[in-house]
């Protein structure tokens, strides 16, 4: 019996990625990463990073300009893969959508933008910096009022603490120019995000996604971040050439990077009819067997590995990539029983 560890799965897979092929001799890879203990996990999505950015000139705040910060806070995020598919607010979105609109009411001005956090995490906040024209404050404090009751009524399903502050401030910041900020505003609005096609073949399965995870705007320079996911790499692929399309529209540099493959199911693998015999007689009840929307190190390892027969599962999580990640301790308990029985029913080879 061999034990793998890895390094920087939440990140990069890096470690995975360096695994070479011929360090393992084993014939069947039990990979401890799964989030439901009833679920045994046969195939996962692949993914790829793309990251937009570019310059833009910086000019004075207009003399009759008031500066405002805007907040969107209270969003429950999640896994950008294993959580997509329900529908919850992303704050990158949200916030872009307030400064479309805002600027389409009264012309504001941006100053800088800070949203999201990692690329595989749904963006639960961001904050930006904008001018706003001073004699049009009671007409945009009006309009912003109303536009937030509209976005929080929107979501109050999914994300019932959402919370959308705008409040004058101090200062005299620098702001983007108008055609740099026009282009950027617009192409964030249709830069894709969520479910871009569901599996036509295995029922409820997201087959390709994507998530819009960081935007960050200031100092003469913008960044935007996304993680596509997709069983297809083809199709991947289609929805990458989308979002490269719509960035170097307006002359952005688009650099794609930390690409993995999915993981093709295998049903016909010894280990998935051991481990569903052996859960059936633990238990007493079918384990769900399904492949996931999410990226495991199996889709990596199997590529220098593709003799080895892969099967994933683990304890219940909620909340993954969030700062509400939990563990259900009593799902441990009884994923190490099962763990245990697995290692003694394997036969050897």
């Amino acid at each position: 019996m061999e034990a793998l560890f890895t390094i920087d799965e939440e990140t990069g897979m890096t470690g995975a990625l360096e695994l070479k092929g011929g360090f393992l001799t084993g014939t069947i890879l039990l990979n401890l990463d799964t989030e439901d203990d009833n679920e045994l996990t046969i195939g996962c999505a692949g993914g790829i990073d793309i990251t937009a950015t570019g310059s833009y000139k910086e000019k004075d705040m207009p003399a009759d300009h008031t500066p405002y910060t805007i907040k969107v806070s209270g969003l429950n995020g999640g896994h950008s893969g294993m959580d997509i598919h329900k529908g919850l607010g992303n704050a990158n979105k949200i916030m872009n959508r307030i400064l479309h609109m805002l600027d389409h009411e009264v012309r504001i001005c941006v100053s800088s933008v800070d949203g999201g956090s990692v690329r595989n995490a749904i963006p639960r906040e961001s904050s930006a910096l904008i001018t706003v024209p001073t004699a049009q404050i009671e007409t945009m404090e009006e309009y912003a009022v109303n536009l937030a009751s509209v976005i929080i009524s929107e979501y109050s399903y999914t994300d019932n603490d959402l919370e959308i502050e705008i409040s004058q401030t101090v200062g005299t910041p620098k702001v983007m120019d108008d055609h740099s900020q026009i282009n950027l505003i617009y192409a964030l609005y249709a830069c894709p995000n969520g479910i871009y096609r569901m599996s036509p073949t295995i029922e409820g399965l997201v087959q390709t996604s994507n998530n819009l995870a960081r935007v960050i705007v200031g100092n003469g320079s913008f960044t935007a971040m996304c993680l596509c996911r997709s069983s297809v790499d083809t199709e991947k692929m289609d929805e990458v050439n989308m979002i490269h399309s719509i960035f170097a529209m307006i002359g952005a540099q688009v650099e794609l990077s930390g690409t993995y493959p999915g993981w093709t199911p295998n049903p016909d693998a010894e280990i998935i009819e051991t481990m569903r015999t052996i859960y059936v007689d633990m238990f007493k009840e079918e384990p769900q067997v399904n492949a996931c929307h999410a990226g495991l190190e199996c889709g990596i390892i199997g590529t220098n590995y593709p003799d080895l027969q892969m099967i994933s599962f683990g304890p219940n999580i909620r909340g993954a990539h969030s700062p509400d990640e939990k563990v259900q301790i009593s799902s441990v308990q009884k994923y190490w029983k099962y763990l245990m029985k697995v290692l003694k029913e394997i036969p050897k080879k």
